[in-house]
């Protein structure tokens, strides 16, 4: 591949996989380069009513190397559910958002889906003249979709999480650290080598096996 050089890159659209979601449901695309603060002001405004007022004085600023998230109206009804997608490297920070807008809303449903998605890379030779062709080259991308829900969704679905307590995990992280690790772990439950009162030595004890020259055992 020396000799081209990438021209072009067309990621192919993937549909929700989410059906039956209402008309004024959000869905926020996150990049690689969105920033988290101008995503997390736009989905909360969408589902909190007191973050309303705030986005009025204050406006997200254009984002760099994203897309940036779209304005939100005065006047519109609160949503009962978001949407976040991410592919590539954007699917670390879909998830951070989630987790986000789960702390800030309280009892809300997530569902979560995983595909995978096209991405076409046209490559053009760097020397039109060498007799190259164009080369297209397809990829495989994951693809992350979380849906969170005000409203109860079907439990039985794969990647269903119930609302509940956030800070249980970090209450038992802090105990193990506390604790110097894991409950059913010990301190000091290494055993050290040599100088033991079990081990053998240059002592005595080793001497008595020690037979006379002339002994014989019959």
């Amino acid at each position: 591949m020396e000799n081209y050089s990438k021209a072009r890159t067309v990621e192919q659209p993937c549909v929700c996989p989410f059906p039956g979601l209402a008309a004024d449901t959000p869905e926020i695309h996150v990049k690689d380069g969105s920033k988290i603060r101008n995503l997390l002001r736009y989905a909360l405004s969408r589902m909190e009513a007191k973050t309303r007022a705030a986005d009025e004085e204050v406006r997200p600023q254009p984002e760099e190397g994203g897309v940036e998230a779209p304005q939100e109206a005065p006047g519109r009804p609160l949503c009962r559910q978001v949407v976040f997608t991410a592919s590539g490297k954007g699917v670390s920070k879909a998830i951070t958002c989630a987790e986000i807008v789960k702390r800030r809303v309280k009892g809300l449903h997530q569902l979560t889906k995983l595909l995978y998605g096209t991405v076409e890379e046209v490559w053009e030779p760097l020397e039109p003249a060498a007799g190259l062709d164009s080369l297209t080259v397809s990829r495989n991308l994951p693809v992350i979709w979380i849906l969170l829900s005000r409203e109860p969704l079907d439990s039985n679905q794969p990647g269903y999480q119930a609302p509940g307590r956030y800070d249980a995990l970090w209450t038992q992280a802090a105990n193990r650290e506390e604790g110097g690790g894991f409950s059913g772990q010990r301190p000091g439950h290494r055993r050290k080598r040599g100088g033991g009162g079990g081990g053998r030595g240059k002592g005595s004890g080793r001497q008595s096996d020690l037979k006379p020259a002339g002994h014989r055992p019959w």
